[in-house]
């Protein structure tokens, strides 16, 4: 077990960008809870990053040297070379291309819209759901999801008597 210095080094950094994920991360963070600033990476994958690239979870993720930051984004953009193993990704055979990937920052978000949007035009159910503004994932609908709608019966004044 090695100490972590109280002090900051001097090489730190307020905040870490990652220019391939065009992202930005908070340096005070540690290196786990910094990572899942990242769309589209959460703590079990966060976690498994760190244990790939052998750094120590408990620094600050502003004092890791410029090589262990590199090697954090290349496991991050390519997992399954790196070791991780496939079942953590977030996109299992892709419809197009047919191989495991993970997919992050801006290009999770466009390709979550391009997946809603081919359901709509396949007129799948959960396509139509999403169409017509309803809940998808089976939830019930008849007391709650009424947004939109106005609240409340707008009553007469009562004239008085």
């Amino acid at each position: 077990m090695s100490i972590i210095p109280a002090f900051r080094p001097k090489h730190f950094r307020e905040k870490i960008f990652f220019r391939a994920l065009r992202s930005q991360i908070d340096g005070n963070a540690l290196v786990e809870h910094g990572l899942t600033q990242i769309r589209g990476v959460g703590r079990r994958f966060a976690q498994a990053i760190v244990r790939v690239a052998e750094v120590d979870p408990r620094m600050r993720i502003g004092a890791l040297a410029e090589k262990d930051l590199n090697k954090l984004e290349e496991i991050m953009m390519k997992p399954i070379e790196n070791g991780i193993p496939y079942w953590m990704v977030n996109r299992k055979k892709d419809l197009r291309t047919g191989e495991d990937r993970h997919i992050l920052g801006n290009s999770l978000e466009l390709q979550t819209k391009q997946d809603i949007d081919r359901m709509k035009r396949i007129r799948s159910y959960k396509g139509v759901r999403h169409h017509n503004k309803l809940k998808v994932r089976g939830q019930r609908t008849k007391s709650t999801g009424r947004h939109g709608l106005v609240i409340g019966v707008v009553r007469k004044k009562l004239k008085r008597q």
